[in-house]
């Protein structure tokens, strides 16, 4: 037995996909999309969703979705959807065009408000030590 022998093909296809050290966290959930224990494609998928994104623990209390939770913020969701759903194409024989094209089911998340620019009339010069006049005591 060699040591290629050694690891399922489909979580040695997220280690190729994931092989830098900054995608470790993605490799990880592309393996949990390899060990789903669903029967098909859309059950798959639908894992993926259940382990990417997670509601708050308390209501009305965004912050929560953070406590025992993974991987916390909306774009890490997203990437770690990916990262599952690339575990079941590998698992399930799906094209890889097919598994780019897979969404999540639920909304994306609003952007976030525009930043306001501070108004150019408002803001308060600060003089230089050319425009102080120079004085003694």
């Amino acid at each position: 037995m060699f040591p290629k022998d050694w690891t399922p093909p489909c979580g040695s296809c997220c280690t190729k996909k994931f092989a830098t050290l900054v995608q470790i966290p993605w490799r990880v959930f592309c393996k949990k999309g390899c060990d789903a224990d669903a029967d098909t494609w859309d059950d798959c998928v639908g894992e993926c969703e259940e382990i990417c994104y997670k509601d708050p623990v308390l209501k009305d209390q965004q912050w929560s979705s953070y406590i025992d939770r993974s991987p916390g913020d909306n774009s890490y969701s997203l990437e770690c959807f990916h990262a599952c759903v690339s575990g079941c194409g590998f698992k399930f024989e799906i094209p890889p065009d097919q598994v780019k094209e897979v969404m999540p089911s639920r909304p994306l998340p609003p952007p976030p408000p525009p930043v306001p620019k501070p108004d150019p009339a408002e803001t308060k010069t600060i003089p230089s030590s050319e425009d102080v006049t120079a004085t003694s005591a």
